[in-house]
């Protein structure tokens, strides 16, 4: 979906840069990155440096850079069409932890329409486009910077570190405590749960909980659908402020 709106917008001067999240590595990605054939460039963040730097709490997120390399929209939830089936059983053959999954997401809440007509605003118009914001409006809406968020990012990379060392037991230890000082980043969770989710063939990266019967084995306090679940699947984004 971003390269068709490459397509339509690259002749009038947007580029769009895709960056996967992934501690494992640009393999983890190939798979998805390959079927999207993408024309822009795309890139593996194998130390979640744009959570760290930009404020990315959760996927996808959009920020927008202008010519002279200023930030004019922060971190934001971004969509450039539909993304999920609304509506509809999920599909034959799923296990039902997959099925939950894919009711709890037909529940969130996006406005990708919304998303796209400011997008292509600011593409027509720039800097007079009401969606490019001021320096002090982008700051304003940038995520915090406190010392939890600090010392979260700090837990977050020794745990990628060891993770990839082999010694998986201690970097348990560091996302939990990186999930405790931001409990809001997603972006954190989810990497952690991807990690330590049990082998359930093509499902594996995104089961992101326990399986049934082996609950005591999963090392975190949540995974994707009980949060989700007890947080209201509408809940799941902030609300887009065009």
């Amino acid at each position: 979906m971003w390269q068709a709106l490459r397509s339509e917008l690259h002749p009038l001067g947007l580029e769009i840069v895709t960056v996967g999240m992934d501690t494992m590595g640009p393999e983890a990605c190939r798979p998805y990155i390959e079927a999207a054939s993408p024309e822009h460039p795309s890139l593996v963040d194998v130390g979640h440096a744009m959570a760290e730097r930009f404020g990315v709490v959760n996927i996808p997120n959009g920020i927008w850079i202008d010519e002279e390399g200023v930030v004019v929209r922060p971190a934001e939830p971004a969509f450039p069409g539909e993304h999920r089936p609304r509506g509809g059983p999920p599909p034959e053959g799923f296990p039902e932890h997959m099925r939950d999954i894919v009711v709890e997401a037909s529940k969130i809440q996006t406005d990708p329409e919304a998303y796209v007509d400011a997008l292509r605003d600011w593409v027509d118009r720039g800097a007079e486009s009401p969606y490019a914001l001021s320096p002090d409006e982008v700051v304003t809406r940038s995520a915090p910077r406190g010392r939890a968020e600090a010392e979260g990012a700090a837990h977050f990379e020794l745990a990628q570190h060891l993770w990839r060392g082999g010694r998986e037991d201690e970097a348990i230890g560091h996302f939990r405590e990186a999930h405790r000082l931001q409990p809001d980043n997603f972006s954190y969770k989810r990497q952690a749960w991807s990690m330590a989710s049990p082998g359930t063939g093509p499902f594996e990266r995104f089961w992101q909980g326990p399986v049934e019967g082996r609950e005591h084995e999963w090392p975190y306090e949540s995974d994707w659908l009980s949060e989700v679940r007890q947080r209201g699947a509408e809940r799941y984004y902030p609300e887009l402020d065009l």
